[in-house]
């Protein structure tokens, strides 16, 4: 043991600055909540607080219903309640989150999950508002559509990026995105259409939004200017003390270092936070041979 405590270990895991980790923490804090209600309900405690809880965060595809309940169309991105659910969703979102954010910066991890799942949820009710008949209401939750937007964002960046699956080995990411998308449209006849639309409207998302973004549009500009300025009020209203992170984010060496090794590695953490921001494109040439070069020294 090394003496820290749970929340400290949180609180450490959260100020990493990567913001899958946060998107972690809620989907796996609000799956918790929901099974200790549920746990409740199980040993006949009370209904309520479980049935109360669930028809908040859930989205609701009837429209007067929705109209009361605007918010699930974010929160229902978060909730799941199935164990095997919520894992893969977790595990494909640690997977390919990292992956998205190691080439496009952190900035846009968040929008690009809430966009995907937007998306999904809007497809998921007007499928069923074509479907069911008028008055009739479905419920839909998990992250699977915010997850699929950003597997088909790093298939459309990088097809051809090879990742390694447990009894398959290798496969480029474009193959196993097509092999997503083939699955979800036969499983549309099995049942859960709704949730099957929903998918492949975040994966259309996706593929859209690196497209866009590729010819210098980023539609997720808004909801980062939104998180940075609420991020810039908070550090504005703290309390003036001294810095104690590691290494400023912004530091450009302006002395003369004592020795060549200080010098190189300074060099090399100024280039791993440009990363960290901005994703590895923001790079220039000689940036990444200057990285190819000492990064495994």
């Amino acid at each position: 043991m090394n003496g820290t405590s749970f929340q400290s270990d949180i609180r450490y895991w959260l100020r990493q600055g990567n913001t899958v980790n946060h998107l972690l923490l809620w989907n796996i804090a609000i799956f918790v909540i929901l099974g200790l209600l549920n746990l409740l309900r199980y040993v006949g405690v009370s209904d309520l607080a479980f049935i109360f809880t669930y028809d908040q965060l859930v989205l609701h595809s009837e429209l007067g219903v929705f109209l009361h309940k605007p918010w699930g169309l974010i929160t229902y991105m978060f909730t799941h309640l199935g164990i095997f659910h919520i894992f893969f969703n977790m595990l494909n979102l640690f997977w390919f989150g990292n992956l998205f954010r190691s080439f496009l910066g952190d900035k846009r991890v968040l929008p690009l999950y809430l966009l995907g799942g937007i998306t999904g949820g809007l497809v998921y009710m007007l499928c069923f508002y074509l479907l069911l008949p008028p008055g009739a209401d479905a419920t839909l939750l998990g992250a699977s559509a915010s997850v699929m937007a950003l597997l088909l964002a790093c298939a459309t960046l990088m097809p051809n990026y090879e990742i390694g699956l447990l009894l398959i080995g290798s496969i480029r990411l474009k193959w196993l995105a097509l092999a997503i998308i083939v699955l979800d449209l036969i499983s549309i006849p099995q049942g859960n259409i709704g949730g099957m639309l929903a998918h492949l409207g975040g994966a259309l998302l996706g593929f859209v939004y690196v497209k866009l973004l590729q010819n210098g549009t980023d539609l997720g500009q808004p909801i980062i200017w939104v998180t940075e300025t609420l991020s810039g009020a908070r550090k504005a209203a703290g309390p003036k003390t001294k810095r104690s992170s590691f290494k400023p984010k912004k530091s450009p060496l302006k002395v003369v270092k004592k020795n060549a090794v200080e010098n190189k590695q300074l060099k090399l953490d100024q280039l791993l936070d440009k990363i960290n921001e901005k994703g590895i494109e923001s790079l220039s040439a000689e940036e990444k041979a200057w990285l190819d070069k000492h990064s495994q020294d």
